[in-house]
């Protein structure tokens, strides 16, 4: 449709190519607030890297982590490089508005054959009669030569033309598709950032755990050998005790690779060498949210959501589209002038003068101004349809967000319990192995579940930071309070 526009029906090149970057800005944008899991599919888990390689162990919170990325990472440069693309064809569509002046001078020597020009000998010799004598000056050349200077000055305005004006128009709200654009751009950057260090977090913490089960095995082991060497316990314990330590073996090497990957994730996104080594200096947050209704959130939503803004714009855009169509039919009025002078062999200067009005009216034409206009009119009426729709959507996911925070920080509470049980039956089991009241079955059994009942508040506490992440960004306010909802 723009490209039809500006090429058959009047509009200007860079107006018809500035709505066009709009309309492509206002679907990448949607497109943002998605996401793709896959980094090969989304720009946006991949980065410039602008931290280089040096031996010095790098201490990152998450408000650098969040700054990082919102400076190198890829998706986000791509939108604001197509934002300045959009402001850059604004400028040339200004063009359009402005009068063109063109100043031309030259001076140069011109000959001229006056026998080419049908002035030959024969011709000549019949005005001979009105030379003194009746004869021709001797030395008469047929080559005649001219000293000529002259200058000129053409000026053109557009005074008045529907297409440029409505087109225009749309340029505006194609600079408002790019900042919409960008700013969603900036919350995928924030929670994609914001994920990745917390499932960081969370793999840090599983391995804290590990080794600390991994110490306490360590100790049953010992203990168990002690006292099948002291005749007092069987061979069976320090088995079973011994599998227990290999078993956490394990576990803590699979949590460790688990950790160093994720750190590696991390630093793609956020532009830091792979090879850099980071620690990550904050813990993993924890509070309670404030409980919110379905309806606040949702009114906070409409008022500050990308897409949902980006559409709106976007119902704007075509409407000036329809409207671009509409002017066609429209005359368009065009004033030339133009001035110049002209000096031949130093004779004097003379002058010339022209003022010119060009009226132009699309007659015989209403049968393709028609026919765009209703192809405009239902892309029209199908971006408010999408409007409405997201709407919906919007409210769909606040509610999915909250019922998910609420969820999940009522696991991290259960998970929390189940530790403070597992931890109080493994104190007490290992009481009774030490008074040889038990074998150490029980104690390996215990040990087990205090490990899953850890790594079960581990991955609560990941999705409740998450799903708060989450809510946020169903709100639009995620860069500006992700560390209100996260609780820092």
């Amino acid at each position: 449709m723009i490209v039809k526009l500006a090429q058959h029906f009047g509009l200007p090149r860079g107006v018809g190519s500035l709505i066009c970057a709009a309309l492509l800005l206002a679907g990448a944008g949607a497109r943002a607030q998605t996401g793709n899991p896959t980094s090969a599919g989304n720009p946006f888990y991949g980065s410039v890297t602008a931290q280089p390689l040096s031996d010095e162990t790098l201490k990152l919170s998450l408000d650098d982590a969040v700054s990082r990325g919102l400076r190198n990472n890829l998706g986000l440069k791509e939108v604001e490089n197509d934002e300045r693309t959009v402001h850059a064809e604004k400028s040339e569509a200004l063009q359009e508005f402005l009068p063109t002046i063109t100043l031309k001078g030259d001076i140069g020597v011109y000959q001229h054959s006056l026998a080419a020009q049908g002035f030959g000998p024969g011709v000549i010799s019949k005005f001979s009669a009105l030379f003194p004598g009746g004869k021709m000056p001797a030395g008469l050349s047929l080559i005649t030569r001219d000293d000529l200077t002259e200058g000129q000055l053409h000026f053109s305005e557009t005074l008045f033309s529907g297409p440029v004006i409505a087109g225009w128009k749309a340029a505006g709200s194609a600079e408002r598709a790019a900042h919409f654009a960008k700013m969603s751009a900036r919350g995928e950057v924030v929670q994609q950032v914001a994920t990745a260090y917390l499932h960081a977090i969370a793999a840090s913490s599983e391995v804290d755990n590990a080794k600390a089960l991994l110490a306490e095995d360590q100790v049953s082991l010992d203990h168990a050998h002690a006292a099948h060497q002291a005749g007092v316990a069987a061979n069976l314990d320090e088995l079973r005790a011994r599998v227990q330590l290999q078993a956490q073996q394990q576990a803590l090497l699979y949590a460790q690779n688990a950790y160093e990957k994720d750190l590696i994730l991390l630093k793609r996104e956020t532009g830091i060498d792979p090879g850099q080594k980071i620690i990550l200096t904050d813990p993993a947050p924890y509070s309670d949210l404030a409980e919110q209704t379905p309806e606040e959130v949702r009114a906070i939503a409409y008022k500050n959501r990308q897409d949902y803004q980006n559409l709106q714009n976007q119902v704007v855009t075509y409407r000036a589209v329809h409207n671009v169509y509409r002017a066609q039919r429209l005359p368009t009025l065009v004033f030339n002038s133009y001035y110049g002078t002209s000096t031949v062999n130093g004779a004097g200067t003379r002058g010339n003068f022209i003022a010119m009005g060009t009226l132009s009216l699309p007659l015989f034409r209403e049968a393709g101004i028609r026919g765009s206009e209703d192809a405009s009119a239902a892309q029209l009426e199908a971006v408010i349809a999408q409007l409405a729709d997201l709407r919906n959507h919007v409210d769909e996911q606040v509610r999915a967000a909250l019922l998910d925070v609420g969820a999940s920080a009522k696991l991290v509470q259960v998970a929390k319990s189940n530790v403070e049980l597992a931890t109080r039956a493994l104190s007490d089991e290992t009481d009774r192995v030490n008074a040889g009241v038990d074998d150490n079955l029980p104690l390996v059994t215990a040990q087990a579940t205090l490990a899953n009942a850890q790594n079960d508040l581990v991955e609560s506490l990941y999705q409740y930071n998450v799903s708060k992440l989450a809510l946020a960004r169903a709100a639009g306010i995620l860069e500006l309070q992700y560390r209100d909802y996260l609780g820092r």
